[in-house]
This record gives C-alpha cells, sequence and structure tokens, in this order.
C-alpha cells in the first residue's frame, strides 16, 4: 500500500477532529482567548481558526507517540514501517471518534 494513502488518512481524521470535535474546539478557543487576546487582532473568527488548527494538530501529534514507541522499541532508524503507519492511522481515527457524529451530522 502506497504511504501517501496513510498520510492523507491521518491528515483527514486530524482535520475533521479539529472542526467538528466541539468539547476540545471550545477548550482551545477558551484558552487561546485568555492567553493571547491581541494575537490576532482580537477577531473571534480568526481565533476560532486558529483554535481549529491547534486542535488538528495536537490530534496528529498525540495519534504518533505510540507510533513512534513502537518504531523505537523495534529500532526502526530510517523510515516509518507499514505497522507503525497503521498504528499512527488507528490512533488518529480512535481520537477522532467524538467528532465523527458532528461529522456525519454536518457533512461536507
Amino acid at each position: 500500500m502506497d504511504r501517501n494513502i496513510f498520510y492523507i488518512g491521518i491528515a483527514f481524521f486530524g482535520m475533521v477532529n479539529g472542526i467538528f470535535n466541539q468539547t476540545a474546539l471550545l477548550f482551545a478557543l477558551i484558552h487561546m482567548q485568555v492567553l493571547a487576546p491581541s494575537l490576532l487582532f482580537g477577531s473571534t473568527s480568526l481565533t476560532l481558526l486558529f483554535s481549529s488548527l491547534m486542535v488538528s494538530t495536537a490530534t496528529i501529534i498525540i495519534a504518533g507517540m505510540p507510533a513512534a514507541i513502537y518504531e523505537w522499541g523495534i529500532g526502526a532508524k530510517d523510515d516509518s514501517t507499514i505497522a507503525s503507519l497503521w498504528i499512527w492511522l488507528a490512533g488518529t481515527a480512535l481520537l477522532t471518534l467524538p467528532a465523527i457524529g458532528n461529522f456525519f451530522a454536518f457533512g461536507l
């Protein structure tokens, strides 16, 4: 299987979680408005967009940790193995489960 398919799937699940996970998005939005109110010129829409990007990035990073631990455990040095890409994809899919209902409710 082509590695690009894994990367597209990981990015898709991260994007879905960043946009449709209301709990994580609200958490990030509140903290962005408190910690950096003038960073995005006080614009709520820019703050919401940046918060969504933060949640997407956090999803991909957190889901990649088990895959990195697996690669460290087997001693993979140069490139990701297919098994670690499956672990990473499954991790992003599991983290996206709370957002899947909203994704299907709103649609594309």
